[in-house]
This record gives structure tokens, C-alpha cells and sequence, in this order.
């Protein structure tokens, strides 16, 4: 059974600063993360959604918890850096619940966890970060508890004061023990700004085409930056147009944009 490290818990911590901020293109298996490694990723994180649709299930708490923690541990094997998880709503019908999946990434050897409201309510959702606060402590770890907030995400409540209930929230949640908050759906610099100036913890936003760059979002005080699902969506993009010329033109010029299969197979060659 792998265990945490705590140098790794600790390196990953001191990773989330605006002045260089955590840049993570999340991972969904093995061959992803070792790609994401090769290409320079000072950490690995997953993607929840897609590792549920690698193994066969949508997005939302359906996954169960043995498959994710089987594939979290794979993934931490084959990297050399440190690996934070995406566990959705925590794989748990209650905190208690919660609390065994932390445990079982911890024991995973991941270092970090990031824990999704959706559309509970935020005092369950802080009841559950309780628990995997209390895990983790539990453990010994210093494992990183991300606390993503959905409100803009999923749009929720009033646009008006959106940014009131998301900055409620997020201070809930780090009185709950979050270490860091995720506002995904966000790409707004006034508001990004606005986040980060009342978040006493590291925020975290999720990038998508046309948001600002890394180092922008940096100078606006965002310590931490995710893909999110989205490498995983441009990769089964690149299989779908692989496909549909396959299939209608009957040509296969896509194919030309792939990494050569020596370097992609020597990248899972390589001893960890």
C-alpha cells in the first residue's frame, strides 16, 4: 500500500503562491498524468469527470469509491510528483463516508483532495469538509483540502449577489478546514479579483479558451489554476474527428497531430 509523504504534502503546498501560481492540466489515467509529468507539471491532479468517463460513468457521485481510489493509486505510482484528487462530493453518502475516502486517498499516497458543493447545501458540504479535515489530521498528513464552490459554475441564485453567496460559502468552508477554495466557471478579472482579495486562502480558478493567462491571473492574486475537465474533452475531441474522417472522408490526416508512439510507449516504460 502506497502512503503519503509528507515532503510531497509540504511541496505541494508551497506550490500555490500567485506569484507563480500552480498551473495543473488534469489527468484522467496513467498515460495522461505521465504525459502531463514529461511535459514539466510540478504536481499531477485529476480530472473527477474524467476519470469517471475513462471507466465508464458520467460526472456527479456515480462513480464509486473503490474504482476511484484503484485509480488514484495507479496514477500516484506512475508519477514522481505529487498528486492531488478530485473526489466530486467525496464518494460518501454522509461525512463518515467522506471521512473513509479520504482515508483511502491518503493511503493512496495522494497529497490533496478537492471536495465539490454542487447542489447540496454549503452547511452539508462544510460538515463534510470537516470530516475530511479530521481524516486527514487523523493521519498525520498535511494533506491539502481544496473546497470548490459551484455557484458560478452551475449558476446558482441570484446574479446579483452570486459573488456575496460564493464569498459566504467560501468562508464557511475554511472555517470548515478547506486549505484552499475552487471557483470554477469563472473567467471574469473584476470578479476574479474580488475573490481572491476577501479569500483568506489560496483561490483556485478552472481556465478555459479565452480566460486570462496564468501569470494574469496570477497579478489578480489566483494562486492556483486548473484545466479541469478539459484536457480530457479535447482528447475525446481528437478521437471523435479521428473517427468521423475515417468514417466519412475516409482519410486519416489527424492522425498527424498524435505523439509518436515511441516516445508515448517509452513513457510508460520508464521505471517510477
Amino acid at each position: 500500500m502506497t502512503v503519503t509523504q509528507p515532503n510531497d504534502a509540504h511541496l505541494f503546498r508551497s506550490l500555490h503562491t500567485p506569484s507563480a501560481p500552480l498551473a495543473l492540466a488534469n489527468a484522467w489515467d496513467v498515460a495522461s498524468a505521465r504525459v502531463i509529468e514529461a511535459a514539466g507539471a510540478p504536481a499531477i491532479a485529476t480530472t473527477s469527470a474524467g476519470v469517471a468517463w475513462s471507466l465508464g460513468s458520467p460526472d456527479g457521485d456515480v462513480l464509486t469509491r473503490d474504482r476511484a481510489l484503484k485509480l488514484i493509486a495507479r496514477v500516484v505510482a506512475a508519477v514522481a510528483v505529487p498528486v492531488t484528487a478530485d473526489i466530486e462530493g467525496g464518494y460518501g453518502k454522509d461525512a463518515a463516508g467522506v471521512a473513509e475516502t479520504v482515508a483511502g486517498v491518503l493511503a493512496a499516497g495522494a497529497v490533496g483532495v478537492n471536495i465539490e458543493d454542487g447542489t447540496r447545501s454549503p452547511a452539508e458540504l462544510a460538515t463534510r469538509l470537516a470530516a475530511a479535515r479530521q481524516a486527514a489530521d487523523r493521519a498525520g498528513q498535511g494533506m491539502f483540502l481544496n473546497a470548490r464552490v459551484d455557484t458560478f459554475l452551475f449558476g446558482l441564485g441570484d446574479p446579483d449577489t452570486r459573488l456575496k453567496e460564493t464569498l459566504s460559502r467560501a468562508h464557511m468552508y475554511v472555517d470548515a478546514g478547506a486549505d484552499g477554495i475552487f471557483v470554477p466557471g469563472v473567467t471574469d478579472t473584476a470578479t476574479i479579483a474580488a475573490l481572491a482579495g476577501d479569500i483568506s486562502v489560496p483561490l483556485n480558478v478552472m481556465a478555459e479558451p479565452g480566460a486570462p493567462t496564468v501569470a494574469q491571473l496570477g497579478a489578480l492574486g489566483v494562486a492556483r489554476v486548473s484545466l479541469g475537465p478539459g484536457v480530457a474533452q479535447a482528447a475525446y475531441a481528437a478521437a471523435r474527428r479521428a473517427a468521423h474522417e475515417l468514417f466519412g472522408t475516409g482519410d486519416y490526416d489527424s492522425l498527424a497531430e498524435g505523439i509518436a508512439f515511441p516516445e508515448l510507449d517509452a513513457l510508460l516504460a520508464e521505471p517510477r
